[in-house]
Order: structure tokens, then C-alpha cells, then sequence
């Protein structure tokens, strides 16, 4: 088949848009290929379609777990044989999507960046019978200057090594400045300097700045001017995006907050009722990123300063995906300064408190000098941090900074499945009496659509409970945690928790080395990040378009027309025009030679203010005489 009939038979659309068919093609005739493509521009299409056309198995990597689970569901759907591999998954599961790729015929494993590391990956992957090609998804975080630069992701070369030197790789990415393009294809090693890059400009979104002393009102106020479509907004802190989604509320306008912390099925209901529209305002943290297409989004706020101008420029995206006009507003007055440059010490803290916080975590886990290589413990930051009366922001830094320096592995959002088995024989479940009609509901739907669960713990999932069953996930939940009090199943409920790896065994916190590229050189280039979006915010001599777009290395750009800074240079123009005239008026009455009276300058239509400002600027000059009350030109 070809790529358009791929297309079309599994995607449903009739042409490719942008660079895709280009990515395509490159990618096909086995070359190595960077895709820079902004937030919506249709990445998985560039990877998935080729890879139908292929024979073998495509390594997909990429840091985000929801992206993953999204991608392989919508695959298997689609009924392309696709399997995801991240930490968090018990060791059998990962060893059992690892032969389905070995032996199953499937078309793509995706892969986190650091389950590369891992000795069963690199034994499994000797025998998966044909690589393809690898794809590298969010490819800046290969790059030591990119904004979200991520160790583990140098050890995708180590693949490349491992696989037939002829596999092509492809890298995409959102965000990435010039220095990162030449950064990404040196690190991945690239045959070839092979770009595609489509255009970062969004012309029908308008880039605007309000400097402000009160942000929550200058927030409401921006909302109530613009009633129409639906809106982010965007802060830094779960506690504000609950205060702010309140008080929003309490102003007659529908909202909802959404941040890390809550469920599953927290999160779907808050996102299903944004995108019908039952809700017209999301206040999230950047958690809201991953999936977010809706058409009709035609503002975003940033309520609070982010780190990066990549980063703002992928959630300022997020407006407008329709191409109709919309706008995106940052918030910011001198504060944002103090706050964000006090973010580089939190992010980055010093080395010593790094090797305490090492330390502390080794007693903490109890893990003896030497011990612990290769083990994975459950940790519990609350705990951690009213123990050893760290800070849980600047603590979650330091254990970011160890792992990216090769101590531990530390991921703070395991997510584990709830499992279940029955514990009554079958025969037995049947002779239950009585059996209330929503409890029997639940097993009936447990029996039809799971099997071996009289024989082990099986994987289950209570929101598709709640789909199949009509009944409320919560109260799915309540109803399993009764099954089990009353010993009729064994339930583990799903749970999210923070886990600590030690990928060598304890050191004396003395020994703990933090390298130029994990620590120094990382911590510069984050503070140059915060100045670069600071002069952003407070520079209002240059387009917001043209800022952002040479920023990514885009020079021959066109003013935008629409910003905060072109719609002022509009106004001063026509305000400058209008003296003008009005001035030339004022020099036409009094071209005569004769005595006029301010009453006389008045009579020309214009403000009567700026006529006297005006006749006092040309008495300055020394343009007219004055006698009196009375004037004429000199």
C-alpha cells in the first residue's frame, strides 16, 4: 500500500499536511531524519505511517508515560499490534511484552529512555527478528542545551550500536532552538545533516503581554471581555489551581482545575467536561499538556511566569488549533523577577544539600554502605521530608539531579494497575443469595470481560468497569472494596507512588560526583532560560511573534500586526497622525497674518486640550506671537 492509502485506511484522511509526506519519504529511503514540527502538527503520523510500510518493529521513545498509553490504545484499536514498556510495570509484564515483539509480528514498542539501561532490554533486543527504525519523540531532551535535557536519552545511541548500522533514526520534536538542532543529530549520531522544520508561526494567534499589579482581577477581566470559546489557565501551584478555578466560579464563570495530583478518574471526568464544554475554563498546571486538541480554545493564560520560552510557546499553543483568531496572554509584573530567578536555586540547590539528601534517603530506606544495587523501593516523599525536615519541592530536585548524575533511579509517578482475584471458587460465587443487584452487576462484568481471575491476580481497570456497567467509577470502587472486606475477592486498588532505584550501591555521600553537564552547565544554561523569558515579558520594542520566532531561529519574519506591541506602534501612529493634522489645521487658521483669539482655534474640530498643548508647543518654538489674549503667526 501506499503511504496516502495507509493514511487513509487507518487515519481516515485524505492528504498529508505540512512536512509530513517529506518526513516520510526521508525516513523511507533510510535516512536519518530530524522533524521539527510545532504542538498539533501531526508528529505520530510522520513515525506510524512509515512504519506500516515497513517490515519490523519500530522502538518508539519517549518520556511520557500518558503519551504512551494513549498512542499503544489507539493502535490496538485500530488493530495494529503495538506494546509499551515504562517504569512501574512488574517485571513479568515487562518481559511479556518484550516476547510479544520477539514473536508476535507486532509494529512498535514504545519505550521510556531509561528502560534502555536496562540488561533485559538489551537481551531481548538481540532477538527481535527486525528493527525498522527507531523514532525519538520530544528528541530536545538528547540535547545538553535543550530545555528539558534528560541523561538517559545519550544511552539511545548505545542502540543504535546494538541494531544494524543501516536503521534509520527519526527525531521530532515541538521546541528546539538552532544550537539544539545541530545538538540533537551529534548526539544521535546522525549519517547525515537531514532537516525538516515547518514554520513556528501562528498567524492567527495573537501574542500578548499585560503587565499588572492585581493578576487574579486582570485574569477575570480578560475572561468576562472574551465570552466565547473555552480557555486554560495556566499556574504553577495545585493549590492556586483551585483557588483561582473558585474564584472563578464565584464570578459566574464555569471552571474546573486540573493538576498531577489527582485520580485517573479525577482527571478524565475534569477533562470530558471541559472539552463538551460544560466547563469553559481549565486553571491546570502543566500536567494539562499531553492530548489536549481541542478546536475551539481561544485563550490562554499564563497566570504565573514559566521557566522557558519553550515551554510558553508549547502551552500558548494550545489556543487557536481551529486557525480562527485567539489569543494568548501572559501575566506579569515585577515579582515574577524575584520569584523566577529564587526558582534557579530550587531547581539546581547546592551540591552539599545533593549528597545530604543522598545520604538521607540511604537511612531513610535503611540501605546499608555497598548495598542495594539493582533494587527498587516504594518512597514516600510526605514521609521522607517530615523525617528529615527537608522541603519537598528542593528534596524532589536533589533526587531529579542524582539520578540524572547515574546514583538512583527515581520516578515520582509510578502508576500501578489495580489487580484482583476471586478468592470463592466459581461454584461457590454462584451459590451466593441474595446478592444485591449493583454487587452482582459488578461481578457479572468481572466474569464476562476478564479471564484467569480464579487462578491469579489479573490487571483491571475500573473505569472501563464503570463504561461497561453504567455505574459510577467511584462507586465501582466502593463496591470492590466490599467484595473484599467480606473475602469473596483479594483487591490491590490502583495506586500512584514515588519509587527510589539504586543503580550502583550506596557511596559515602562524600564520593557523590556531580558532573559539568548534570549540574554547572545544566544550572547556567537554566538561569539564561529564565532571563531570556523575562526580557520577553518586559521588552515591548520588538513584535512578540518576531521575539518568539527568532528566538527558534526564524530572521526574515513579518511584524504580526495583532500583538500587545504592534497594536500599541498602531494607536501611536494614528495618535501621531491625527497631531499632525490637527496642527496643520491650527497653522491654516492662522496663515492669514491677522490676530485670532484661542476662541477663534478652538472652533477647529479636535480636543480642545490637546489645541492649547498644541499652541503652546509653537509658542515655545517661537512659530507665533502673543499680545494679550490674542495671537498670529510670526
Amino acid at each position: 500500500m501506499t503511504f496516502q492509502e495507509l493514511l487513509k485506511e487507518h487515519w481516515g484522511y485524505d492528504s498529508f499536511r505540512g512536512i509530513q509526506e517529506d518526513i516520510i519519504t526521508s525516513i523511507a529511503q533510510g535516512k536519518d531524519t530530524l522533524g521539527l514540527m510545532p504542538t498539533g502538527g501531526g508528529k505520530s503520523i510522520c513515525f506510524q505511517v512509515p512504519t506500516l510500510a515497513m517490515e519490523g518493529l519500530n522502538i518508539v521513545v519517549t518520556p511520557l508515560i500518558s503519551l504512551m498509553k494513549d498512542q499503544v490504545s489507539r493502535l490496538r484499536m485500530n488493530g495494529i499490534k503495538a506494546e509499551a514498556v515504562y517504569s512501574g510495570m512488574f517485571a513479568d509484564d515487562i518481559s511479556r511484552a518484550y516476547d510479544n515483539c520477539i514473536y508476535g509480528h507486532y509494529k512498535f514498542l514504545y519505550i521510556s529512555p531509561e528502560r534502555l539501561c536496562s540488561e533485559m532490554f538489551r537481551q531481548k533486543l538481540a532477538h527481535i527478528p527486525k528493527i525498522c527504525m527507531i523514532t525519538v519523540d520530544e528528541a530536545h531532551c538528547v540535547s545538553q542545551w535543550g530545555y528539558d535535557f534528560r541523561p538517559s536519552y545519550l544511552k539511545i545511541v548505545e542502540v543504535r550500536h546494538l541494531i544494524p548500522y543501516h536503521v534509520p533514526v527519526l527525531a521530532l520534536t515541538a521546541t528546539a532552538t538552532p544550537k539544539v538542532v545541530d545538538d540533537i543529530q551529534d548526539k544521535l549520531e546522525f549519517k547525515e545533516r537531514n532537516v525538516f522544520s515547518m514554520s513556528f508561526e501562528r498567524k492567527n494567534l495573537a501574542y500578548i503581554v499585560r503587565q499588572t499589579a492585581d493578576k487574579t482581577a486582570e485574569m477575570l477581566t480578560i475572561l468576562q471581555k472574551m465570552p466565547h470559546g473555552s480557555a486554560i489557565v495556566y499556574t504553577r501551584s495545585r493549590r492556586m489551581t483551585s483557588e483561582l478555578a473558585q474564584y472563578l466560579i464565584a464570578n459566574g464563570i464555569t471552571a474546573d482545575n486540573y493538576h498531577a495530583g489527582l485520580t485517573d478518574a479525577e482527571k478524565d471526568l475534569r477533562h470530558v467536561n471541559w472539552a463538551k464544554g460544560r466547563n469553559r475554563v481549565m486553571v491546570a498546571t502543566n500536567a494539562f499538556g499531553m492530548g489536549i486538541d481541542k478546536a475551539d480554545v481561544r485563550l490562554v493564560i499564563h497566570y504565573n511566569m514559566p521557566d522557558s520560552i519553550e515551554s510558553y510557546f508549547q502551552e500558548a499553543g494550545r489556543a487557536g488549533r481551529d486557525g480562527q483568531k485567539a489569543y494568548a496572554v501572559l501575566l506579569y509584573n515585577p515579582l515574577d523577577k524575584v520569584q523566577l530567578h529564587k526558582r534557579v536555586g530550587e531547581t539546581y540547590p547546592n551540591p552539599d544539600y545533593i549528597r545530604q539528601t543522598y545520604e538521607d534517603v540511604c537511612h531513610f530506606l535503611q540501605v546499608g554502605m555497598g548495598e542495594a544495587r539493582g533494587r527498587t523501593f516504594d518512597f514516600s516523599m510526605e514521609k521522607f521530608c517530615k523525617y528529615f525536615h527537608h522541603f519537598a519541592n528542593t528534596a524532589n530536585n536533589a533526587l531529579r539531579l542524582l539520578n540524572n548524575a547515574g546514583y538512583i533511579d527515581y520516578v515520582e509517578d509510578n502508576d500501578f494497575k489495580s489487580r484482583l482475584r476471586f478468592i470463592l471458587r466459581k461454584d461457590e460465587l454462584y451459590m451466593l443469595n441474595s446478592r444485591e443487584e449493583l454487587i452482582d452487576k459488578v461481578i457479572q462484568a468481572l466474569l464476562r470481560n476478564y479471564t484467569g481471575l480464579f487462578a491469579d491476580f489479573e490487571y483491571i481497570d475500573e473505569m472501563y468497569l464503570s463504561h461497561l456497567t453504567g455505574i459510577d467509577v467511584e462507586l465501582i470502587y466502593n463496591v470492590l472494596k466490599e467484595l473484599n472486606q467480606r473475602r469473596i475477592i483479594d483487591y490491590i486498588p490502583r495506586r500512584k507512588t514515588p519509587t527510589v532505584m539504586f543503580r550502583i550501591g550506596r557511596v559515602d555521600k562524600e564520593e557523590i560526583g556531580l558532573p559539568p553537564i548534570v549540574y554547572d552547565d545544566r544550572k547556567a544554561d537554566f538561569a539564561r532560560r529564565i532571563d531570556e523569558i523575562l526580557h520577553y515579558a518586559s521588552s515591548d520594542e520588538l513584535c512578540r511573534s518576531q521575539q518568539l520566532l527568532q528566538y527558534f531561529g526564524e530572521e526574515k519574519v513579518k511584524e504580526c500586526g495583532q500583538c500587545d506591541v504592534c497594536v500599541r506602534r498602531k494607536k501611536q501612529k494614528g495618535s501621531a497622525k491625527a497631531t499632525r493634522t490637527l496642527t496643520e489645521e491650527i497653522r491654516q487658521v492662522l496663515s492669514d497674518g491677522e490676530w485670532h483669539t484661542m476662541k477663534d482655534l478652538l472652533a477647529i474640530q479636535g480636543n480642545a486640550e490637546e489645541i492649547r498643548a498644541l499652541v503652546q508647543d509653537m509658542i515655545a518654538e517661537e512659530e507665533v506671537v502673543v499680545k494679550g489674549t490674542k495671537i498670529k503667526q510670526k
